[in-house]
């Protein structure tokens, strides 16, 4: 019994820095998007390097899944602390980015203007939504806490798995009209 309540406070306790994280990462990417760094040289290459870096994230993400119905369970926690550490590699890579190069305007018209919006916009929400989702699934893993785990990862994978493919989509939809 004692065990079963070591457990709920650790989770108590996760969930706590969960929320602070899930609150100051949006805020902190915001504030920083107003920031330009002076004298520094636009970095123009890292937009293709985190469009890949996103689209390895989905890849993985699905590789995860069918490691785990495969019974790979090893296999799949690496697979899933891979995407893990990669949303943040390419977070650190998009602010670096923003704060260092002006932003880009989409140049598309008519419904691919819509499209591209739509896509943008579906992404950039759900980004902030994943947050929790994703630091809430893999701290259920972390606890044992397999069957709320596997409940909760049904909601995690697909949204993760659409911000992941949408940020390549909003990448190829934008390319055309960096300005280097």
């Amino acid at each position: 019994m004692s065990e079963q309540i070591e457990i709920e406070q650790r989770e108590k306790r996760f969930n706590r820095w969960i929320t602070v994280i899930s609150i100051i990462v949006p805020l902190v990417v915001v504030l920083l998007f107003g920031v330009r760094l002076p004298d520094v040289d636009p970095l123009y290459f890292l937009p293709p390097v985190y469009a890949s870096i996103n689209g390895l994230t989905a890849v993985l993400l699905v590789m995860a899944v069918w490691a785990i119905k495969n019974g790979k369970r090893q296999l799949h926690q690496k697979l899933m602390t891979t995407c893990v550490v990669l949303s943040l590699f390419f977070l650190l890579m998009y602010v670096a980015y923003h704060m260092t190069s002006d932003a880009t305007t989409y140049g598309g018209e008519g419904i691919l203007r819509y499209v591209y919006f739509f896509i943008l916009i579906s992404h950039i929400a759900l980004s902030i939504v994943i947050i929790p989702l994703v630091l809430k699934t893999y701290a259920r893993a972390y606890l044992n806490k397999f069957d709320s785990h596997r409940k909760l990862a049904r909601i995690t994978f697909p949204i993760w798995l659409y911000v992941a493919t949408s940020g390549v989509i909003v990448y190829l939809m934008i390319s055309p009209y960096y300005v280097y």
